[in-house]
C-alpha cells in the first residue's frame, strides 16, 4: 500500500512540535533564565533559539500555507522570545495540522508552489510533494534538532526521548 504525502509529513510535524512543547515545558521548569535560552545559539553564524523554534512553525504549518497560496516566503521577523509563548505558538500550530484533512494533502500534489526571496533575487519552483518533502521536511527537522541540541547546550535537561516524543508504535 502506498503511503500518502499527509502520512509522510503531518503526524511527524505534529510529533515534533509537540514534543518541542515538552522541551520548552523542561526549560520553563529548570533554573536557566528566559534570557539566557532566548540570546543562546550553537555558533555564532546560527540563529538563536527563538528563531529555531519560530521556523520549525514555518517548515510545518508554514509550509502547508505555503502549499495553499502557492508561495513561500522566509520568515524574518523576530519571533516571541518569552518560553510560554513559543510553547502557545507550536501547540497552536500543532492544533491547526490536526484539523488537517488527507484530502487536502493529497491535493498539493503537483499544485505549483515557490519559495521567494526577493531580497536575493531567488525563486524555486517547485511541485507541491517536492516542496513539502524536499525542501520543509528537512528544514523543519534542522531547526527541530537545533532547538533541541541549543537547550541541551544551554543546560537543559533533555534526552532523545524527549527529542523524539510521542512515537507512534504499533500493537504487535
Amino acid at each position: 500500500m502506498p503511503i500518502s504525502l499527509y502520512d509522510a509529513t503531518v503526524p511527524t510535524m505534529i510529533q515534533m512540535l509537540n514534543a518541542a512543547q515538552g522541551w520548552i515545558e523542561k526549560a520553563k521548569a529548570s533554573d536557566i533564565s528566559e534570557e539566557t535560552i532566548a540570546t543562546a545559539c550553537l555558533r555564532d553564524d546560527m540563529a538563536p533559539f527563538p528563531k529555531q523554534v519560530n521556523w520549525m512553525i514555518c517548515h510545518s504549518l508554514g509550509a502547508i500555507e505555503a502549499v495553499r497560496k502557492g508561495e513561500m516566503n522566509p520568515d524574518l521577523e523576530d519571533p516571541t522570545t518569552e518560553l510560554e509563548q513559543m510553547r502557545l505558538n507550536l501547540g497552536a500550530a500543532e492544533n491547526k495540522l490536526r484539523a488537517l484533512s488527507i484530502g487536502e494533502l493529497e491535493s498539493f500534489v503537483g499544485q505549483e508552489v515557490h519559495f521567494v526571496y526577493k531580497p536575493h533575487d531567488v525563486d524555486i519552483p517547485f511541485a507541491g510533494e517536492h516542496f513539502l518533502l524536499s525542501f520543509s521536511q528537512p528544514n523543519f527537522f534542522f531547526h527541530a534538532t537545533t532547538a533541541y541540541a541549543i537547550l541541551r547546550h544551554v543546560g537543559v535537561d533533555v534526552g532523545k526521548m524527549d527529542y523524539l516524543g510521542q512515537i507512534r508504535a504499533a500493537a504487535v
